[in-house]
């Protein structure tokens, strides 16, 4: 036994470490198990795919042994506000319970720091007749005098999607490096020093693979000098690293550029150069490009509005004169634009920088003018406001290979679902981790006694026109019988209203005072709030409510699911990635579509039980769950929840459960 694996077993020991540190620690067999799967992993310098079930305790059972270890460490997680909580609460109540004096560092991405030179210009660029905007920008201005370490997440109410945001922090196109004048204050400077010095330090997925493919978030000079890295929320690398391992011109990027250009020209070289004219052709093709892609052209008098988001197959555009000629365009003013900015770019690095970013906008639009490159897809995201042209890889296996291979070091995968064999097919394969060491760890809750599943069988299929009626008058009696407390998990945008609206309805002819609150009427954290507050509720939600959300307790005891959560198979990546596996001769359907669907519906079920206490019953409204074939599959996928067989058996459990409240 390894001096760490003695280490390892101490600290999770009933009166070891951890346990004389907090009072309420349970010493917990399954998360020992992969505490010390991950100590030899680190011992022996190998890779560890591990799935630990909800209630494992993962985050302990991979933080202690790599700081036991001693060794410097990279741990990557899912989100920003994930990566806070591991840096703020877990990490140092760890290293004093371990009594450890590691040091620690969190790194983020540009778009998350303060860029004290563009607050500067912020004024200048800013709309002054946008109120909350100039209101947002002051907020910022005050806090930018006390903060040490830039990290807008700093400033409470500050909104993500604010426009003032990318006003006030830079981007890899127009940071200026050290030619900025407040390069020596520069945060995203200080973050990158202070991460080099640490000996662990906390990043997210995106901002490893935004280096992988940039080699400038200070990752790059960072990852050969580690011994561990860990990959928390592992699940969400594949889709992480596709988004940033590929190539992205936007409309919106055209015009940030040449607003940016527009500002600084008339600042820094009036008269020197027709700055609003190459402003005007760039804002032109950006809008013709958008145009186009949505299916209009700039003669139409009233082109159809977009709500929502769109993704486009790119045979659908491509090839099409009226394509070929907005990216003509929009090549055409970006050549001009650069050239023009090459003259006066000795007069100032804003100028050299911004010659720079148009020079890359013009290489893009030849790139997507040509053929997409071997083994890439491309598509066409459409929202309301602009077009992304987007090439991809299929998967991440390539990249991460080349990474593992550049320097020895244990390499950590984990999450709560990760595939449903025990090889972990489901993640290992696409990403290149087949011969990888595999643990799969069960949740140590009692499924069988707290929870239930409810498929009804005689239910209208998703494909049919009531769907989503029938999914609203399901959940408002499984409100009514629970008192509220009930989440409702949609797979795509359209259902979500359709249901939320067929619920309040459903209350409100029957009188109950019952608060619906549907995703998108108000910032995510607000709703959980507004949830928190009343128990007398049902949220309705899509994607982002089907993970990382933690309702412990009877404040959610309901979780209903509309269909069954297969890929969109006409979207460009899944077709693409099912392509593949039919010229290899799989069954995409079995290996691809089935695998996913399992996986996600993991993730969602795993909304309901998050406590050895807590007791729910999750409804899945998709009658193919007992009627096809791979329902089996799916079930098997699940908790191990006995299932009821009509709806009067679910009521009556759910009645159940609000007598024993």
């Amino acid at each position: 036994m390894s001096p760490l694996h003695s280490a390892v077993r101490q600290a999770f020991a009933a009166s070891g470490s951890l346990a004389q540190a907090d009072p309420a620690y349970t010493e917990r067999e399954v998360q020992s198990r992969m505490a010390l799967a991950v100590a030899d992993a680190i011992d022996s310098r190998d890779t560890l795919v591990a799935e630990a079930g909800t209630g494992v305790g993962k985050t302990f059972a991979y933080l202690v042994p790599t700081l036991l270890s001693g060794a410097r460490a990279l741990i990557s997680t899912a989100t920003k506000s994930l990566q806070d909580q591991l840096f703020l609460r877990d990490l140092p109540r760890l290293r004093a319970a371990l009594a450890l004096p590691t040091t620690v560092a969190l790194l983020k991405g540009r778009a998350s720091y303060l860029c004290t030179h563009r607050l500067k210009q912020a004024r200048h660029t800013i709309d002054l007749g946008d109120r909350w905007a100039m209101r947002t920008l002051a907020k910022i201005e005050t806090w930018s005098q006390l903060t040490a370490t830039g990290d807008l997440a700093e400033i409470d109410g500050l909104d993500e999607r604010s426009s003032t945001i990318p006003l006030v922090t830079s981007t890899r196109e127009n940071c200026l490096g050290s030619d900025c004048p407040d390069y020596r204050a520069c945060h995203v400077m200080k973050a990158r020093r202070d991460a080099m010095a640490a000996d662990v330090v906390v990043v997210n997925h995106h901002l490893f693979f935004a280096d992988m493919s940039l080699r400038e978030s200070g990752v790059a000079e960072l990852l050969p000098s580690v011994e561990v890295a860990v990959f928390d929320e592992a699940h969400q690398l594949a889709e992480a690293g596709v988004a940033f391992l590929g190539v992205t011109l936007s409309s919106g990027q055209l015009l940030d550029t040449s607003r940016d250009m527009l500002a600084t020209g008339l600042q820094q070289a009036r008269g020197l150069v027709p700055w609003q004219e190459l402003a005007a052709a760039c804002e032109r093709a950006a809008r013709e490009l958008r145009l186009v892609c949505a299916g209009t052209s700039v003669a139409d008098a009233s082109p159809r509005p977009l709500r929502g988001s769109m993704k486009l197959a790119w045979a659908e555009r491509a090839g099409r004169p009226t394509f070929s000629h907005a990216l003509g365009q929009t090549a055409a003013a970006c050549a001009a634009a650069h050239e023009a900015l090459d003259t006066v770019s000795e007069l100032s690095p804003d100028f050299s920088k911004l010659a720079d970013r148009m020079a890359r906008l013009h290489e893009l639009t030849e790139r997507f003018a040509s053929d997409a490159l071997p083994g890439q897809v491309r598509w066409i995201d459409l929202t309301a406001n602009q077009c992304r042209l987007v090439e991809s890889p299929l998967d991440i296996r390539d990249a991460l290979r080349e990474q593992m291979a550049a320097a020895p070091k244990a390499w950590i995968f984990t999450s709560a679902t990760l595939g449903e064999d025990d090889r972990l097919s489901w993640f290992t394969e696409p990403a290149g981790l087949t011969e990888a060491t595999t643990l799969r760890v069960g949740s140590p809750f009692d499924y069988a006694a707290h929870a239930r599943l409810y498929v009804p069988s005689s239910f209208p299929r998703p494909n049919e026109p009531g769907h989503a009626m029938a999914v609203g008058k399901l959940a408002a009696r499984c409100a009514r019988a629970v008192g509220g407390r009930t989440f409702v998990l949609t797979t795509t945008l359209r259902a979500l209203q359709g249901i939320g609206d067929q619920l309040r309805a459903e209350f409100e002819s029957g009188g109950d005072e019952m608060q619906v609150l549907i995703q998108g009427q108000l910032p995510k954290r607000q709703l959980m709030q507004m949830f928190l507050e009343t128990p007398a509720s049902v949220l309705v939600g899509s994607q982002t409510f089907w993970e990382g959300i933690d309702v412990p307790g009877d404040a959610l005891q309901c979780v209903l699911i509309d269909k069954l959560p297969f890929p969109p198979p006409n979207d460009p990546l899944v077709e693409a990635r099912a392509k593949r596996l039919e010229s290899e001769g799989r069954n995409a359907f079995s290996d691809y579509f089935v695998a996913e669907a399992a996986v996600s519906l993991n993730q969602g079920a795993g909304r309901l039980i998050r406590s050895e206490a807590d007791r729910g019953l999750l409804v899945v409204c998709d009658p193919r769950m007992v009627s096809m074939n791979y329902g089996k599959r799916l079930r098997q996928a699940l908790p191990p929840m006995p299932r009821l067989e009509d709806e009067a058996e679910a009521m009556a459990w759910l009645m159940a459960l609000a007598a024993g409240r």
